[in-house]
């Protein structure tokens, strides 16, 4: 695929490194972000800078968003300085949000209207996984237009999958975050049961990574529990805010989730003690204090 001109919003931990991926791609992109400073890196790197979602947006080929919380995802596109006021006819806008899966269809029906063309592509892999180019996309929309997109998507992810519809790809996050959440209660009582008893935890890991209680959680955040890294490759306050949707979503679908429910419980826990803006592996601290 020839050189794109790319407005990507929102550079946080993950859309940061993803940029990054574009730009040495060969691809021209601008960012916005709440805070300019946050992106002089990307800057000194190549990228150029838009003042609003809208002047990043316009006349560009493909517009990625990567922010916080639906209500985001809704400004950004829907507001008065959204990407909807000023994208182009025919551009690819592709929200990389973990956000809702009726938002995703509301984007949708939106930009048909605008003869845009809407991808919901929420991602898996954490930080890791975006600074060495191998997040798991997983997309809802248009399989025609997923499939053009599918080099720009090569250039930082290494599993692509395309899911269904529009709202399929934010349907597949949810059934993601309620592994990871379920998950990470797994592996942090392994930890502090491990440690009761006595034993090196470092050699517990050697031992059951590999085997069946295998999982990237175990493997890449068990670690960062040990030597005591809390710092974010997601941050507790955004997990949470994606246990919520996959129960909302649960409830209109009349499915009880009990694992998901406690875990949520959990967290909000160590949102209350002030843990918001740490990394998942953070629920090690319900166990240790």
């Amino acid at each position: 695929m020839e050189a794109k001109q790319i407005a990507f919003i929102g550079t946080g931990v993950m859309g940061a490194s993803i940029v990054k991926h574009l730009l040495k791609a060969g691809h021209s992109v601008t960012v916005n972000t709440r805070t300019k400073s946050k992106a002089e890196p990307l800057l000194a790197l190549g990228a150029t800078w838009g003042a609003t979602p809208a002047e990043a947006s316009e006349q560009k080929d493909i517009i990625f968003t990567m922010v916080g919380y639906p209500k985001d995802v809704e400004e950004v596109y829907c507001g008065e300085q959204g990407i909807f006021s000023a994208a182009k006819e025919g551009a690819i806008v592709v929200d990389m949000t973990t956000s809702e899966p009726t938002l995703a269809l509301k984007l949708h029906s939106i930009a048909q209207e605008k003869g845009l063309h809407s991808i919901d592509a929420p991602v898996s892999g954490g930080d890791i996984g975006a600074q060495n180019g191998t997040l798991s996309l997983m997309i809802g929309g248009n399989q025609e237009i997923v499939e053009y997109m599918r080099p720009i998507f090569e250039t930082f992810g290494a599993n692509i999958v395309y899911q269904g519809t529009a709202g399929a790809g934010q349907h597949t996050k949810m059934c993601n975050q309620i592994v990871i959440a379920s998950g990470m209660v797994g592996v942090c009582e392994a930890m502090a049961y491990g440690l009761k008893a006595g034993l090196s935890l470092e050699e517990v890991l050697k031992s059951i990574s590999s085997g069946a209680a295998g999982s990237w959680s175990l493997s890449n955040l068990a670690p960062r529990m040990l030597s005591g890294d809390l710092e974010p490759g997601f941050y507790i306050k955004h997990f949470i805010k994606d246990m919520k949707i996959a129960l909302d979503e649960a409830e209109r679908m009349n499915l009880q989730l009990p694992g998901l429910a406690l875990a949520k419980q959990l967290y909000d826990t160590l949102l209350e003690q002030g843990y918001g803006e740490k990394g998942t592996q953070a629920l090690i601290k319900y166990y240790s204090e």
